[in-house]
């Protein structure tokens, strides 16, 4: 029996990267998952990925109205959920002197704001308790330069999970963050716009102790830990998958 056997999983961005690794490594475990993206087509590669016990809801974050309709989604079809993956994010480099209004707003939307609406809209549904991983980034205690509102957002997942472990403790809810390393996913391209993606992965090897960038896979090992009654008693934590990079 696999370690998340009947459990029912919701995980946004997860389409591809971690998202779409950890929506498989969950469905080999045995749950039922439900994933979402903008963009259906990229919906509907994920899903010939995972294979079975998988949905795909279509929803952008940065919108209610969406979120809506994925907590309405989940609800139809299943009518509870006991893990939730706040993973849908993106990185877009801005210098100090760069950053606009626009961009602050785009990324906080998604991945600050988001988050709180989203575990909100699927608490009611969490009545049998169960896990919440806030994927985060070791950028969120780094100095990292250009990433601004990046880290910040991710600053702000940390604090959620701290508070929110606190507030949801009688409830059997328990609340992590998971805060990945430099992964080799899609994402990292959009790191290379201010200089190639050679230099960008290169920079980053120089700091990462252990020498390599993560796999996808090795940060959906850590959220499967996260969602399974193996970390029974870790709540308020901040799980640094990261190779080292923001320990030494």
């Amino acid at each position: 029996m696999g370690a998340l056997a009947g459990k029912v999983a919701v995980i946004t961005g997860g389409n591809s990267g971690i998202g779409l690794a950890t929506a498989k490594r969950f469905v080999e475990e045995g749950a039922y998952v439900f994933i979402t993206a903008r963009r259906q087509a990229e919906l509907d590669k994920a899903l010939s990925l995972i294979g079975e016990n998988v949905t795909a809801i279509t929803g952008d974050l940065s919108k209610l109205d969406d979120i809506d309709v994925i907590a309405a989604a989940v609800k139809a079809e299943k009518g509870v959920v006991d893990i939730i993956v706040s993973n849908a994010g993106f990185t877009e480099q801005a210098a100090l002197e760069a950053i606009t209004p626009e961009h602050f707003d785009k990324t906080f939307n998604l991945m600050a704001r988001a988050p709180v609406f989203l575990v909100q809209k699927l608490l009611p549904l969490m009545h049998r308790g169960g896990s919440i991983i806030l994927v985060s980034s070791a950028m969120h205690i780094m100095g990292i330069p250009n990433h601004t509102a990046y880290a910040a957002a991710k600053a702000a997942t940390r604090s959620y999970a701290r508070t929110w472990a606190a507030e949801f403790k009688g409830r059997g809810i328990r609340v992590n963050t998971l805060s990945p390393g430099v992964t080799d996913t899609p994402i990292l391209d959009s790191q290379s716009e201010l200089a190639g993606r050679d230099e960008v992965v290169k920079m980053y090897l120089d700091m990462i102790p252990i020498g390599r960038l993560a796999e996808a896979v090795e940060i959906a090992n850590a959220a499967v830990f996260l969602g399974s009654e193996q970390s029974s008693y870790v709540t308020g934590a901040d799980l640094m998958a990261d190779g080292g990079v923001g320990q030494v």
